[in-house]
């Protein structure tokens, strides 16, 4: 490994060049240790920061003098304490939405799989991943698309995944959609009809293939557990309850395989021919890891459960670099109400009943206005009862008032397509009794309406200066409000990749034998928030790069 920094290979393009100026990474990250007759050293203790406490000999990754207390240096573990053994071409660490795609694609490409879960069953979330259907879009809509996503991440990505993205990801999710319904999953293909934020993207044709899992309760958790069942007749073997505590590189830093640790203690190694690809999610259930990288998140509650950041540990002491401070954040809310009107900018109050901001801001930017402790993702959009008149050229699409009722939670309309206790919409005869259905302040609330509908009134919005086309007064009884809650679904940034999406040095060098899929793969956003323009494009990206990078190792 060159020891100059500025020392970068050639073929490192200028969006790698930069990062790496600024990602962070262990460049001396191990001294090579040799374990029993087999030259091999080991890297990645998966461990937080109650594991590190109490290790009092342990030591940690310095960057610029500071102790990154997340990132435990691994321990040597003996040959004489792996209880066994097992070869397979492929290993892949995560069964979600991009590990499963890539252990069946894998399989289909002939090799031998094994997949290592920590959980006792593949984890997954959302419902909709979408992904390009190049059969009836154009070559100039496929561009027109990759650079309004550029725009969307302040064109900081890297061009060359998000084009991976854009021409494989009809295919990918087509393949999904078919290899999961033959494992019995509830998926079908919605098409364009939910991508309301492609208008005007481009002035061709621009269509998609949308897999949908559900309607909810059901979502695509379950359908990667149907699919699971899929790459289980095509051979792949599931190790649940087996978390990975460390990757096996051999003296020249190839990566080999993978060291699991069962519930009863013991140690099993898992040896890989071709390579090992990490597709274990995010860090956001890790306190110091999110205090670090992104403390904008501090105050907002977590979506999801268990997610670590054990495969930036292991990624990371096996020579990977951790893209810059800044990483992208995904919050949002469509579970309250209707997802299609969650961008529509009726008045927006917040915990305190206050108006706070142009409600042209989107929902998913949203959360940056309510980072404080008081408010914590909480705000309100508030309308009166001749809103599907007065809001009906509004982008997005508009629910009726019979429609809403399955979003309310004191209406006796069946909950079906939603998660009971996530509704959170309302109706009231008085805004004094919505403000207390919002948990908002009566007397506030009432006089930032109040000032809302003088200002509707002039046309001019003095307060935040929003179009007066988009200013509609709250006026006529009955009252409607949807309490929307930020939370965090996701953090989108990760490891350093190449356009096979195998994991690069400090000297952007890819380390052989290491793919890196997921969220836990960097490159591909590179904005403070996830963008929302297509809708679906989280497990979009999740499924394509699986199925590709499953296909790319088991062809080495």
């Amino acid at each position: 490994m060159n020891k100059d920094n500025s020392q970068k290979p050639k073929e490192v393009d200028q969006y790698t060049a930069n990062v790496l100026q600024n990602g962070i990474s262990r460049r001396s990250f191990l001294t090579r240790a040799a374990v029993g007759t087999g030259g091999l050293a080991f890297a990645g203790l998966a461990g937080t920061a109650s594991a590190v406490a109490s290790e009092a000999n342990q030591e940690y990754a310095n960057i610029a003098d500071a102790t990154l207390g997340f990132m435990p240096k691994p321990k040597v573990i003996a040959e004489k304490d792996i209880a066994s053994t097992q070869t397979f071409d492929v290993i892949v660490v995560g069964a979600g939405a991009s590990g499963v795609p890539a252990a069946l694609s894998a399989a289909e490409n002939g090799a031998k799989v094994a997949v290592l879960q920590k959980q006792a069953i593949v984890v997954a979330q959302g419902n909709t991943g979408s992904g390009i259907d190049l059969k009836t879009t154009p070559k100039a809509s496929v561009e027109a698309m990759v650079s309004r996503l550029m725009s969307d991440s302040a064109h900081r990505c890297h061009p060359e995944l998000l084009r991976s993205w854009a021409y494989n990801s009809g295919e990918a999710i087509t393949w999904v959609i078919d290899r999961a319904k033959q494992g019995g999953a509830q998926v079908v293909d919605q098409g364009t009809k939910p991508q309301h934020g492609i208008h005007g993207v481009s002035e061709f044709p621009l269509n998609f293939v949308t897999s949908f899992f559900g309607p909810k309760p059901y979502t695509a958790g379950d359908g990667m557990r149907d699919l699971a069942k899929t790459a289980e007749k095509a051979g792949v073997k599931f190790f649940f309850n087996m978390p990975a505590q460390q990757l096996i590189q051999d003296e020249s830093g190839k990566v080999i395989g993978v060291i699991a640790q069962s519930r009863d203690g013991k140690y099993h190694k898992y040896m890989a021919k071709k390579g090992v690809i990490l597709s274990t999610g995010d860090y956001q259930n890790n306190k110091a890891m999110s205090d670090y990288f992104i403390p904008d998140i501090k105050n907002f509650e977590r979506k999801q459960m268990d997610r670590t950041g054990d495969g930036f540990a292991m990624a990371f002491w096996a020579g990977g670099v951790i893209e810059p401070i800044g990483h992208t954040k995904m919050l949002h809310d469509f579970d309250a109400g209707p997802a299609s009107m969650c961008d529509m900018p009726f008045l927006a109050v917040n915990r305190q009943g206050e108006r706070f901001v142009n409600e042209t801001v989107e929902m998913s930017l949203m959360n940056n206005y309510l980072r404080d402790e008081q408010n914590a993702g909480h705000y309100s959009q508030v309308f009166d009862s001749d809103y599907m008149t007065q809001a009906a050229n509004w982008p997005g699409h508009l629910y009726s008032p019979e429609e809403l009722k399955v979003y309310m939670p004191d209406d006796p309309t069946p909950k079906k397509g939603v998660f009971p206790s996530l509704t959170n919409t309302h109706v009231a005869d008085t805004l004094e009794e919505l403000a207390v259905k919002l948990e908002c302040d009566p007397k506030t609330f009432v006089a930032n309406v109040k000032r809302y509908n003088e200002l509707c009134k002039t046309g001019q919005d003095d307060d935040f200066g929003k179009r007066s086309d988009r200013m509609v007064p709250v006026l006529k009884a009955p009252f409607y409000g949807i309490h929307r809650r930020m939370r965090v679904s996701a953090i989108c940034s990760g490891m350093l990749v190449n356009k096979d999406h195998q994991a690069l040095d400090a000297d952007g060098k890819p380390i052989e034998g290491l793919y890196v899929i997921g969220n836990l793969g960097g490159g591909f956003y590179g904005g403070v928030d996830y963008p929302l323009t297509v809708f679906g494009l989280s497990l979009g990206r999740c499924y394509t790069f699986g199925y590709l990078t499953g296909k790319h190792v088991a062809k080495l």
